[in-house]
């Protein structure tokens, strides 16, 4: 079964354009398009409450006024909280999204979305897909979302929940293993993301040689990466990807 026809763009926008704005916030959204990048990384949980909200880690101790966990969170409690002024004082009073309102921006700026399904320690795999994929596709076209994880789990129910020609999966890697290939074909994947700093040439050729496109995070020095560029990388996911202009590889 084909997937969806994705048009990757060199550059992701790592959590938003988090080098310059509170990462996975509206804010950061905005910020993306603002800089002229055409797609977005993002990280989706629940709440306690099960609302999916745009949030990486387990806990809003690092990027709010806060220092709950998430599970022990409901909607009013989160939207209390402030989660831009630990960025920068000008972020002051912005919210935490939730996923339906993170969609609907998205879909107005006409973003492409990478959206990593972030399954922390406690958490259920199946209710956060469960939660997060009937809404997700009913928002945005499948040639611009791509939905990753690290959770082998949280995959095999997405692509239960989705065939591949309406979802584009995205197996991600630290390094890349050595049954990355199996894992990939076991949910049916579009693509393969790991962390640049983590890849070797002979992984990053295998992957390329193997029809699927390799996405690495999170890259921010564009002279330490430029030779990765040649081992058939498609796109990488990085803070801020403006760095990166004058340093892209011409073709291919």
């Amino acid at each position: 079964m084909p997937h969806p026809a994705i048009a990757l763009p060199r550059l992701i926008a790592h959590r938003g354009l988090s080098a310059h704005a509170p990462e996975n916030t509206l804010a950061a959204v905005r910020a993306t398009r603002e800089a002229g990048c055409a797609w977005v990384e993002l990280d989706v949980q629940l709440l306690g409450d099960g609302t999916p909200v745009i949030w990486h880690d387990a806990t809003v101790k690092r990027c709010s006024d806060g220092r709950a966990r998430l599970a022990d969170l409901d909607l009013p409690a989160a939207r209390r909280l402030d989660v831009g002024s630990w960025f920068a004082d000008r972020f002051r009073g912005e919210r935490m999204a939730t996923l339906r309102e993170m969609l609907g921006l998205i879909e107005a700026l006409g973003l492409g979305l990478n959206l990593e399904l972030k399954v922390n320690r406690g958490r259920s795999a199946a209710a956060l897909v469960e939660g997060v994929l009937p809404t997700l596709l009913d928002a945005l076209p499948a040639e611009r979302v791509i939905v990753s994880s690290f959770n082998a789990d949280a995959l095999a129910r997405a692509r239960e929940l989705a065939p591949a020609d309406r979802l584009a999966l995205g197996v991600l890697f630290e390094g890349i293993t050595r049954d990355w290939r199996e894992r990939c074909e076991a949910v049916a994947a579009f693509s393969v993301h790991a962390d640049w700093k983590r890849l070797s040439r002979r992984s990053a050729l295998a992957v390329h040689e193997a029809g699927y496109p390799l996405l690495c995070y999170t890259a921010n020095d564009p002279a330490a990466f430029a030779h990765q560029w040649a081992w058939g990388v498609a796109s990488v996911i990085s803070d801020d990807p403006a760095r990166f202009a004058g340093h892209l590889p011409t073709a291919g």
